[in-house]
């Protein structure tokens, strides 16, 4: 079977992937296509024409299209749940009663329109909906690999209704145990206090997430904002998750946060400092979160993990690294598996592996995420044609010679191979730097990245140090879980540590990326660690880097002094050649 899965129901993060006998052929964000981040309100049309072209799959083929959103039914409790907890609005309330399904009517139509510029004869292929939250649910269970019984987690902001889901996957199908619907969500509380935190929802999470650390959370109480409480949640709607009037205006932009905050908290925070009182709101919403979470997981997933030890977490919420390594620390927790792109993103990832597996396709494991496009080292000289004051030195030993410029101190930007599909940049489109050089953590966010000086990098680590430095022989390779660093490493690599002793890893193996896994070892050669300071190849509020052009374009317009694309050095003026 070929399924095509699309995501951009909800007017964010539009992806394409593709499915062909059940293994992923090729999956990729539009953002990087049409360089606008999370591409909001676009449909996923050039990400999807790459998946056809990459597979050599033409449109007329497609069996099935995949799409994250269905319909919701009138008798379903969460369309009357929504209404309920939405009388303050009441259009909004009669409006899920009466006409509950326009948004699923509406994404049906762009999607056959999409279709039709792609070639798709609808004729021939079928229309396939899939329930938001039972898409990220797949893209976590289909995809781990794992086998047996195993329990599913989703936590998200929200779908057609659904915000929290607990289910347990057996045999390839999904059981749903409980879910909670909007606007009782635990994401959309954390993003509200992202809002509030003066960050963009739904790219600025993982901001109020490095911030934490920096923190005292027993200033402040969040529980009462989350409501969890005897397996239940109940938002404080009066403050956080409101619509309407309810909502506070700012610069006249309505946010997802109340007046009845900021009268409790004080104003919203402007500007990129860490600073109070805002670091303890930040560490008392990461510490409400993750025990809301935990409290949940207990109470509708014990029973399954007690018998199994399995968890599959997918979601926005499942990119919170700190709450997935408490995930993991649980005693009845033996194997973890998070989405790599666990946000909206992953849903077309979803639907299409939910599709494959119920029209009978065994789902082959998610063993990378190098799924996007490629370039030949010819393609990338011909980029250069438009930058006549870069200069390329044909490479004979590319790690050999990245690992001499990364141990001399200098920061390296790398493009290798197939992009990553996801949010993180995991050795393909990545910058990186040597982590035991003192300093080069703060000249990468000030002279490269422009971003907030207190924002913390994460580490690439070959296997055979993982154990060590990390404590854990768990799999780590998509930089989902952040692990405790030995104190004895901490002082050896300490760019990579934050300031709570922690680090997001990527723990990488020879045969998934073989040119990267050269590169770490040649650097620990030199300096007797195998591990790098891996950040991704963007500049702030940019998507990363998809082509060698825009690669090129990040290098010329930051102090990146070398970038190694595919076999080639590329330097400026008056850099030395390595």
């Amino acid at each position: 079977m070929i399924i095509l899965g699309l995501s951009g129901a909800l007017g964010h993060d539009p992806s394409a992937a593709l499915l062909v006998d059940g293994e992923i052929a090729a999956a990729a964000e539009e953002e990087r296509f049409v360089r606008e981040k999370h591409a909001q309100n676009r449909m996923p049309r050039e990400a999807a024409r790459y998946c056809l072209e990459e597979a050599g799959v033409a449109a007329t083929q497609i069996d099935a299209v995949a799409f994250p959103y269905a319909p919701i039914s009138i008798f379903s409790p969460a369309r009357w749940h929504y209404a309920k907890r939405h009388w303050y609005a009441p259009d909004r309330a009669l409006d899920a009663i009466v006409n509950g399904n326009r948004r699923y009517r509406r994404n049906r139509a762009r999607v056959t329109a999409l279709g039709k510029t792609l070639g798709i004869d609808w004729s021939q292929t079928a229309f396939e909906p899939v329930e938001h939250h039972l898409a990220h649910a797949s893209s976590a269970y289909h995809l781990s690999g794992f086998d047996g019984k195993t329990a599913v987690l989703g936590v998200d902001g929200k779908g057609e209704y659904a915000t929290t889901f607990f289910g347990v996957g057996e045999a390839g199908g999904i059981t749903r145990i409980h879910e909670f619907y909007d606007p009782d969500s635990l994401s959309g509380v954390y993003g509200a206090l992202t809002e509030y935190l003066g960050f963009e929802m739904l790219d600025g999470e993982y901001k109020l997430m490095g911030m934490a650390p920096y923190g005292d959370p027993s200033r402040f109480d969040f529980a009462p904002l989350l409501g969890c409480t005897d397996g239940d949640v109940r938002v404080d709607s009066r403050m956080v998750n409101t619509v309407g009037l309810r909502r506070y205006r700012d610069g006249g932009r309505g946010r997802y946060f109340g007046a009845g905050l900021v009268r409790r908290l004080g104003p919203p925070r402007h500007g990129d400092a860490a600073d109070e009182p805002y670091v303890h709101h930040a560490a008392a919403m990461q510490q409400a979160y993750e025990d809301a979470c935990l409290e949940l997981i207990e109470a509708y997933l014990g029973d399954v993990l007690a018998a199994t030890g399995r968890l599959v977490f997918a979601g926005g919420g499942a990119l919170n690294v700190k709450l997935n390594k408490r995930i993991l620390e649980r005693d009845d927790v033996d194997e973890l598996f998070v989405q790599p792109a666990a946000g909206d993103a992953g849903t077309a990832l979803g639907a299409a592996t939910h599709v494959a597996s119920r029209l009978g396709d065994v789902v082959r494991p998610m063993t990378h995420v190098y799924l996007g496009p490629g370039f030949s080292s010819r393609e990338c000289r011909e980029a250069l044609a438009s930058h006549p004051g870069l200069s390329a030195q044909e490479l004979d030993d590319v790690p050999a010679c990245a690992a001499d410029i990364l141990a001399a101190g200098h920061p390296l930007a790398w493009f290798q191979g197939r992009m990553e599909f996801g949010p993180r940049a995991l050795g393909a489109r990545s910058i990186l730097g040597c982590p035991s050089i003192p300093g080069i953590a703060a000249r990468i966010n000030a002279e490269i990245k422009y971003r907030e000086r207190w924002r913390p990098f994460c580490p690439s680590l070959t296997d055979t140090v993982a154990t060590d430095i990390l404590g854990t022989s768990h799999p780590a390779p998509f930089m989902t879980i952040a692990f405790d660093v030995a104190e004895r490493w901490q002082s050896r690599i300490p760019e990579v540590v934050h300031v709570d002793g922690t680090a997001r890893a990527q723990v990488v193996t020879r045969d998934v990326n073989p040119r990267y896994y050269a590169l770490l070892e040649r650097i620990g050669e030199l300096t007797g660690t195998p591990v790098l300071l891996n950040t991704s190849l963007n500049r702030r509020g940019e998507p990363i880097a998809c082509t060698p052009t825009d690669a090129l374009g990040i290098f010329v317009g930051s102090d990146l002094g070398y970038l190694v694309i595919e076999d080639l050095l590329i330097t400026k003026q008056g850099v030395p050649n390595a």
